[in-house]
């Protein structure tokens, strides 16, 4: 598989002016989801997005770019950063950039320049995200992480989301 792109990442808060990029990872990110969770686009295309919204507007909500060289390469959007208990609320590496260490090396960034207590969920049904989310907690925090199973607000439907919960120390 050749590259045309630096392995290197580069994560930085996404500005206003980062908005429509980052909408339209949104897109990619939930067209990868709709796999495990089952969910079509809009009549218009396009996903539910209010979160890209929040991430943007709302206190205690911060949106992260990751970049490769000036090229896009996922992002995150992390919230509840005015509570004792962060949540990294959407994590996304653009298929393309996958398997390289850039997702590793990007949710390390992100989670470190918040210390302190964290959960991030995923769907279990999508194993590359299972395995993913168990090699980040170990790396985090060794041993000491939890895994909980937790249904979905407002959607009964669909399977519970796995919650992982550990400390991050500065």
């Amino acid at each position: 598989m050749t590259h045309t792109f630096s392995a290197d990442v580069t994560v930085r808060p996404a500005t206003p002016e980062d908005r429509p990029t980052v909408e339209r990872l949104w897109l990619m990110f939930h067209h990868d989801l709709s796999e495990f969770r089952g969910t079509l686009p809009g009549v218009d295309g396009t996903f539910r997005n209010e979160r890209v919204g929040h991430a943007f507007t709302r206190p205690g909500w911060a949106p992260y770019l990751f970049l490769t060289g000036r090229r896009p390469a996922g992002f995150a959007f992390v919230r509840a950063l005015d509570t004792p208990v962060r949540v990294l609320n959407a994590f996304f590496v653009v298929r393309g950039a996958r398997r390289l260490g850039i997702g590793t090396r990007a949710v390390r960034d992100v989670l470190r320049r918040h210390p302190g207590n964290w959960e991030i969920p995923f769907q279990d049904g999508n194993p590359a995200a299972a395995r993913f989310w168990a090699h980040v907690a170990r790396d985090m925090a060794g041993d000491d992480w939890t895994r909980e199973p937790r249904p979905v607000p407002d959607r009964p439907g669909l399977p519970p989301d796995v919650w992982i919960s550990f400390a991050v120390t500065g």
